[in-house]
């Protein structure tokens, strides 16, 4: 390659400066532990996991899908072999909690199928889950909301008694 090709080429490379977030993120877990990949689930999840009836371990199973869960129109298909390791877990255990998260109507399980190979790992639906945490938001934000007014008000009477 000339050195005038390899110019034009470069010239051709659009350099992608991350977002404020992806710094931010960087400059508190570390450049080369977010370089291994990262999930983003909201927070809902987390504060909601007892309104959702989820122990621990069904929680770890969910947080496991969605990291599989790259695209929205692609569903994750992770191995329950797979999901055992990264939980150390049996396959019967993890089984066992898929079902009870796809009883709670959390999970869909679609078994998927190769023709000349038989039976491959299920594709996971998290719509149900994607749902629940839609129908709880108002209610969250209610209560987010009104503990920011509270704040305000405590902020407001506050300021008022420094002055007096």
């Amino acid at each position: 390659m000339t050195e005038e090709t390899e110019d034009s080429n470069s010239a051709q490379i659009v350099q992608l400066r991350p977002n404020k977030a992806a710094r931010a993120s960087e400059r508190k877990w570390g450049k080369p532990v977010m370089d291994l990949g990262f999930c983003i689930v909201p927070s809902l999840l987390l504060r909601a996991q007892q309104r959702l009836g989820l122990n621990p371990t069904q929680l770890a199973v969910l947080m496991h899908l969605a990291d599989y869960w790259w695209d929205v129109d692609r569903k994750p298909y992770p191995t329950v072999k797979t999901l055992g390791e990264r939980m150390k877990l049996g396959a019967r255990q993890v089984r066992r909690y898929i079902a009870e998260l796809e009883a709670a109507g959390l999970v869909k399980r679609v078994e998927r199928k190769a023709a000349h190979r038989g039976k491959l790992s299920n594709i996971y639906d998290l719509s149900g889950l994607v749902n629940r945490l839609k129908e709880l938001e108002p209610e969250f934000r209610k209560v987010e909301n009104e503990v920011k007014e509270k704040r305000r008000a405590v902020t407001r009477r506050g300021a008022r008694l420094k002055g007096a």
